[in-house]
Parts: structure tokens; sequence; C-alpha cells
């Protein structure tokens, strides 16, 4: 079963997707364990994460272990259609499309999730929100789930609090080697990566303000001042934000950082923390982005209606006249910058990232109906899995404790 754009897209997404497969070999590991295994069989999975060659790979790993796909993207601008035709060639069920509508994308997410579908791999949440609100008949199916996000969480979170959520869901982004190294090393780079090929501007020797100094946040101005730009940061959090002063960064008030700032990008996870009465004050040909899940964070809605003329300058480049002859530039319409206007993060770090998702998934399977938290930490023994193969693949080697070391570790006060 498939909805997709065009089948005849297939070999150049075959071509992006082997590219993966060879830089990745945690999942490439994973992919040979699972064909033996087989731990997926009988399972079905609804997975909705940014469609394009990583997840891909993803898709395949999980399919070599026995599951059943079921897949749609997670963002109208992030699916590449050519690797959707691919994973439908290589056998598994695909609904999903670039710059789909927001009716057609509730549409694809209905099509996964109406196959009575075990598992669950989410990316933001909208998968477990179908499922509660519009598709409760198929809860009784569902054996767990996994989050990728910060926003996910946000949203499971909420949910667990009102005592709304009816399965249990794994904090993928929770785990050391998802927030560690994909948000901060991850976004920061592709982030970056997104900017410079849709804009074609230098970025040294000008002022970048990142809204947000979580994991992400510290990435993205990580990378900023790598480029040679000042870097401003804007918080709500007073210990994040001295963490940004002592890392070298200027902090301030957005509406204050915007008289200032020649690029913006929010990463917060919260909703119009770029006003249009910022927007107002920003330099002529101010450029902003987001790199936060949803397309909430920079107030879209207000800037469209501000607007007194607009202008597609450039591929994912629209142009909003804020005052007479006084533009601001919005790239990817406000959505993920880094999947929108580029492929995401590197391979090696999806790598990482998607090999604590299959692992998760595998440990709801084995553990389904034994899970009484509907919140659940990525279990140690999956962090350290994933953390030593990286490393046997990296060629690094470590020191273990003797046993007088684990003697004197283990020794109790009172001894």
């Amino acid at each position: 079963m498939y909805d997709i754009k065009d089948i005849n897209l297939a070999p150049s997404g075959e071509k992006k997707i082997d590219w993966v497969r060879k830089n990745c070999s945690i999942l490439h590991s994973l992919e040979e364990d699972f064909a033996k295994t087989l731990p997926f069989k009988g399972v079905k999975v609804a997975l909705s994460i940014h469609l394009e060659a990583k997840t891909a790979y993803l898709c395949k790993v999980l399919a070599a272990g026995g599951a059943e796909m079921y897949i749609t993207g997670s963002n109208p601008l992030s699916t590449q259609d050519d690797v959707a035709a691919a994973l439908v060639k290589a056998g598994l069920n695909v609904f999903a499309w670039y710059n789909c509508t927001p009716e057609e994308y509730d549409s694809c997410i209905e099509k996964v999730l109406e196959n009575h579908c075990n598992i669950i791999i989410d990316d933001g949440g909208d998968l477990v929100n179908m499922l509660h609100t519009k598709m409760k008949d198929e809860l009784q199916y569902v054996i767990g789930g996994c989050e990728e996000t910060t926003t996910g969480i946000i949203r499971l979170q909420a949910m667990a609090k009102k005592d709304q959520l009816q399965f249990p869901m794994v904090m993928v982004n929770n785990a050391d080697c998802k927030h560690l190294f994909d948000n901060r090393y991850g976004t920061g780079q592709s982030v970056w990566d997104g900017i410079n090929r849709t804009t074609n501007l230098i970025v040294a020797g000008k002022t970048a303000v990142v809204a947000g100094y979580g994991w992400c946040g510290k990435g993205v101005a990580m990378r900023a001042k790598a480029l040679g730009a000042q870097v401003i940061v804007t918080e709500i959090d007073p210990i994040k934000a001295i963490e940004a002063v002592m890392d070298g960064y200027s902090v301030m008030p957005m509406h204050e950082a915007a008289k200032v700032g020649d690029f913006f990008v929010t990463v917060t996870g919260c909703d119009h923390v770029i006003t249009c009465e910022d927007m107002k004050v920003m330099k002529n040909g101010a450029i902003l982005c987001n790199a936060g899940h949803f397309d909430v964070e920079i107030d879209m809605a207000g800037l469209r209606k501000m607007a007194l003329s607009t202008i597609d300058q450039r591929t994912n480049i629209v142009g909003y006249e804020v005052e007479p002859g006084k533009f601001v530039y919005v790239l990817g319409e406000g959505r993920l910058v880094n999947l929108a206007c580029g492929d995401g993060h590197p391979a090696e770090i999806m790598d990482m990232s998607f090999a604590i998702q299959a692992l998760s998934a595998k440990y709801l399977v084995e553990h389904k109906g034994q899970l009484n938290e509907k919140l659940s930490v990525v279990p140690k023994e999956v962090d350290n899995e994933v953390a030593e193969r990286k490393l046997k693949f990296l060629g690094v080697t470590l020191d273990k404790l003797t046993a007088e070391q684990e003697a004197y570790l283990n020794a109790s006060i009172v001894d």
C-alpha cells in the first residue's frame, strides 16, 4: 500500500539510502543482527519521522527484523519524494509526499494508523495525538511507542500529567546517545547547512541570534561562533542564561536582540518566540528561520497579516515588507530549516539516534505488558550498547576498572 508522488523517482532515492547505509555503521550492524533474530516478526510499526534517506534506512533496518512498516513524514516540507519511492520499491508501505496540505498530512497519518499498528515511532507527537483523538479504536493494538524530539516529549508529559496517555512511551530524545550528540552536533551543523545553502551569504562578521539554549541551541550557537559570527542568546531559564554567558555569548531579551541581529534561529519548542513587534525593529534584510519542530516559533500568521507586500526572493526564501522599503526574510516558511532547506542531520549522528530508536522499539516488544510507567527513560543498557558500538567503529578503546578500583568505589562510607 502506498500514496506517494511518483514511484519512478525510486532510483535516485535508492542511491541516497545506499550512501546512508555506508555511513551508518551502528544501524548496519543492527540490520545484520535483526535479520538473524527477527525481533519484530509479526509486529506492525507505525513511523512518522522526517522522511529522508536516514529515516528510510531506519525503516529498512526494522523491516529486516521482521517488522511490517507503515510510514509517513512528520513535516510537510521535509519529505523527499525519491526516498519515499525507494521505500515503496523495497516493499514498505508509505504515505507521504513533499509539500502536502495540512489535510493531506493528517490523511497520511490516518492511513498509517488504520492498520492496527503495535509500535509507534513518533517525531513530534502527531501519531500519538491522532491515536488519542480521532482514532481511539486503534489504541487497543498498541504495545508502546518511542518519541524522537524535545517537542514531542513536552506534549507527552502534558498528556501524562493529565493521565491521558494510554500506552507506554520511551523518551528517546532524553537518551544520552541522542540529545548529547543529535541535538547538539547534529542540529548545530544541519541548521547552518540549511541556512548557508539557501541564502548563499557569509556568516562571518555578522550577528546571529539564537533563541533558546537547550542542547539544540548550544549546538546552533557553537557552530555560529565557529563560522565567525557574534552570537546573542535569548533565554527564559536563568541557569541556561548563565551557561550561555560563561560559554562566551551575550544574553539579552529578544526585543533588544531584534535590533542588532542579522540571522535569527529559534530553537525553543515554544510559540511566538519572535513576534511582529520584534520584526518591526529588525534591520532591513534580517534573515529569520526556525529549528524547532513546529512552525509556530516565528509568528508567521501575524507576519503575513502585517506585511505590506511579499516577494519570493529565492527558493525557500520569502521576503516580507514590514515597513515601507524594509524587508525581513523567512527561510522554509518558518518550518524546520535544517530539513525544509537541507538534508537534516549528518548520517553519522542519526546513526546513533536511530540505533536508540530501533533498540527502544525492540525493548518495548520484549517487555510487552510489563511496563507500568506511561513515560519511560531509555534503559541504560540500550544507551551503553549504542555508545559501545559507536566507539568500536571509531576504533576507540577505554580503560577498565580493576577489581581493587571497583571495591574502592563500592565501599560503604561507614566501613
